[in-house]
């Protein structure tokens, strides 16, 4: 019987490098549903059903002896389905407060190796005629936007109360032996450079076109690296794996309103809002801002032919974020100029290249600039936004009424905000480290504040109220 395995790419194995005790880096969601929970078994059946659609969360990775080689992807032979989908009941009184602390617990504690990266939870017990499920995936296995297509695999467009389909049967290929992956290893460490050198010699090859991505990015990534390192910040300390998670949601109609009347996109409405929200947060704190931060916001580089692959399909931007303007209005405009000055500068594409073209690196070198992050900070926080369906979707006939994101903290960053749009709303998921993080809630009202602030800027400056518009 052949062996199989699947190299992990340069950037996936990164993510694995970058882990450690304090900095955990799974990223995951809280979605919220209305109706009671569905049973159990049910839900496992469902998950069962659909995991055929993703082999993905059927694999673990196997690392490679002496680390020669980038981890591989290997089937599970003893895949436990009851082991990463589990069950769990809130104490009274079962509202969200009671809610957020459990989600806190959960995203405090690593995914382990030794299976596939995934867990989910059905939480039961939230009051209100509602459940939630609590999702959490190694980001090594997919980025935000490959997880919001799973979202959509797992439920449905339509309400249904049909039983899900008989799974199909799992057949798990035969891994290699360590030996075997050692060898195959060593051979294309020494036959990938070679490979992708002949290739970028023959005009229109993929790594001629990879080399021509990564020196027309060149420019704009040595002014990344000319920017120096991010300005200290209270959000930048040392941080511990425990964790905080606050959640809330805004109108995806309002932050439409102010790109209405502004002008610049969503994104750099939200970035505005951030700023806002950081800014008045760390001022009741009696830390007012001394430097604008950087944040390193991801975009996302996968096109729709390529959403059902599994692995990231990601590269990064830095973005000011300009919390000693006390101006709203002045905020959004800096907001709007520095993104558009970074998208003109083809930045991100030269990231991805360089991604790419990491595929071609020897592990140790990955290894090498993992710890490398540690020592040479160039953003100060992560604030991702991710697109979502703006219809309703629904798991075993229940329609899910919100869901907020989680991403992961790394070393010495204390907060990570991220956000995504579904239905008509934007779920906003806040996690921070338990102890540097504690005042957690008072961002989540700041971050509606900004938008309210924002809006009557704008309404003043239309020359209507926005604030006291319709959504």
């Amino acid at each position: 019987m052949d062996t199989w395995f699947e190299r992990l790419s340069a950037l996936d194995a990164l993510f694995l490098e970058l882990e450690d005790r304090s900095s955990h880096m799974h990223v995951g969601a809280v979605a919220l549903f209305e109706g009671p929970p569905p049973p159990y078994r049910d839900f496992l059946s469902l998950i069962e059903a659909r995991l055929t659609h993703v082999p993905r969360y059927r694999q673990r990775v196997l690392f490679v002896p002496g680390n020669v080689g980038r981890p591989v992807w290997i089937d599970e032979t003893q895949f436990d389905l009851e082991y990463h989908v589990r069950r769990t009941a809130l104490p009274a009184p079962g509202g969200e407060e009671e809610l957020k602390r459990q989600v806190g617990r959960l995203l405090s504690q690593a995914l382990d190796r030794e299976k596939p990266l995934w867990e989910m939870w059905l939480v039961e017990g939230l009051g209100d005629g509602r459940f939630a499920v609590v999702s959490k995936t190694h980001h090594c296995m997919l980025d935000g936007v490959a997880q919001m297509d799973l979202a959509t695999v797992l439920m449905d467009p339509e309400p249904s109360s049909a039983p899900p389909p008989q799974p199909d049967p799992w057949n798990p290929r035969k891994a290699p032996q360590l030996a075997e992956l050692l060898r195959t290893s060593l051979k294309e460490q020494l036959a990938h450079p070679l490979r992708f050198v002949r290739e970028a010699l023959e005009p229109n090859s993929e790594a001629a076109k990879l080399l021509g991505e990564v020196f027309s990015g060149l420019k704009p990534l040595m002014d990344v690296f000319s920017m120096g390192l991010a300005p200290p910040s209270p959000l930048n300390v040392p941080i511990g794996p425990h964790r905080r998670f606050e959640m809330l949601e805004l109108p995806l109609a309002e932050v439409k309103d102010v790109r209405a009347a502004l002008g610049g996109t969503v994104n750099d409405v939200l970035l505005a809002i951030v700023a806002g929200a950081l800014r008045s947060w760390l001022t009741a704190r009696g830390q007012p801002p001394t430097a604008d931060l950087r944040a390193l916001v991801p975009v996302s580089m996968r096109s729709p032919k390529k959403r059902p692959r599994a692995g990231n399909q990601i590269a990064a931007i830095f973005c000011p974020l300009p919390l000693t303007e006390p101006r709203p209005l002045e905020r959004l405009r800096k907001v709007r100029e520095a993104m558009r000055g970074v998208k003109k500068s083809g930045q991100y594409m030269g990231a991805h290249a360089l991604s790419r073209l990491g595929d071609f690196a020897p592990p140790t070198l990955l290894a090498q600039a993992a710890r490398l992050q540690f020592v040479t900070r160039v953003f100060n926080l992560l604030v991702t936004n991710v697109p979502g369906p703006q219809f309703p979707l629904y798991l075993l006939g229940r329609r899910m009424l919100s869901c907020h994101p989680q991403i992961p903290l790394a070393k010495e960053q204390a907060l990570g905000i991220a956000l995504l749009s579904y239905d008509g709303r934007i779920g906003v998921g806040l996690v921070g480290d338990a102890d540097a993080a504690r005042d957690l809630p008072e961002l989540a009202l700041a971050l509606r504040s900004a938008l309210t602030e924002l809006r009557a800027s704008a309404g003043a400056e239309g020359g209507a109220d926005l604030a006291c518009a319709p959504p």
